[in-house]
């Protein structure tokens, strides 16, 4: 009986609000510990919804720099700086995969690292020890496509490149903006449904979600920020079960709420 071979690690990280650079609570702590226990991973590709383009570009920087790309939060977010190397081989190993499958890219050497990439970096690899690069996600994406984009994708955990989609498991900015005293219901009922969702791989119920899931259009007024979990649901091989990571509610409306995906020998 033949053994499958080792892949890199998948993750749906919800990447909250940019204080989270600052405020780890529960889910930095548990990243924490995630990127404590990697082994054998070469290079992170990372998606996140701040970087949309029309069509996908892929980032070849040596030296990704930190972008502070938010408004009026407090001063010490915008001294934050997360050094770490870019992967230029994996990012054009990439470029080959994604042309392969008849999909526009092309190589971008000056984008660096939005706050979707930084912030749950500092907390997994503060020291920036494993290259990263990133990927665009399509204006034009939806479930469907993200899902096909991450199946496309996918044979780069062969390679030693652990993928991580960056969004949220929630993502109201209007009831943000309003602050709330105390978590509003709806948050953990749509979060509750999609971690049983995964955890089950009702794929066809998640890609359908907007029609049958509870407080869909609360919970994502717009997909953005959850269409990164389609991807890395396409982008799952031989994978054992999900592993869900419990990160608290953010703000009364920010779940944090994660996914980890692993080989059956298992890196982590």
């Amino acid at each position: 009986m033949t053994t499958p071979s080792a892949h890199a690690p998948l993750m749906f990280i919800s990447h909250g609000a940019p204080t989270f650079a600052l405020e780890p609570g529960v889910l930095g702590k548990r990243l924490s510990e995630i990127g404590n226990a990697l082994k054998g991973v070469k290079a992170i590709l990372l998606v996140s919804p701040h970087w949309q383009t029309s069509e996908i570009e892929v980032m070849t920087s040596a030296q990704p720099e930190t972008i502070h790309d938010f408004y009026g939060f407090p001063k010490p977010l915008y001294a934050l700086q997360y050094p770490v190397a870019g992967a230029v081989d994996f990012a054009l190993k990439a470029i080959e995969l994604l042309k392969d499958a008849g999909l526009n890219a092309k190589a971008n050497d000056v984008r660096g690292l939005d706050h979707g990439a930084w912030v749950p970096l500092m907390h997994m690899l503060p020291n920036g020890e494993i290259p990263v690069f990133q990927l665009s996600m399509p204006v034009s994406l939806d479930p469907q496509s993200a899902f096909n984009l991450g199946q496309t994708i996918a044979p780069l955990r062969k390679l030693g490149v652990m993928i991580v989609a960056s969004g949220s498991m929630t993502h109201n900015l209007n009831d943000f903006r309003q602050g709330v005293g105390g978590d509003l219901p709806y948050v953990s009922v749509f979060a509750d449904w999609v971690k049983q969702a995964v955890e089950q791989e009702k794929i066809d119920q998640l890609l359908a979600y907007r029609d049958v899931a509870p407080d869909a259009e609360r919970a994502h007024p717009t997909d953005d920020h959850f269409l990164p979990l389609f991807i890395a649901l396409g982008a799952r091989l031989d994978d054992a079960k999900p592993i869900t990571i419990e990160g608290g509610i953010d703000y009364g409306i920010l779940s944090m709420d994660s996914f980890l995906w692993g080989d059956k020998s298992s890196r982590i």
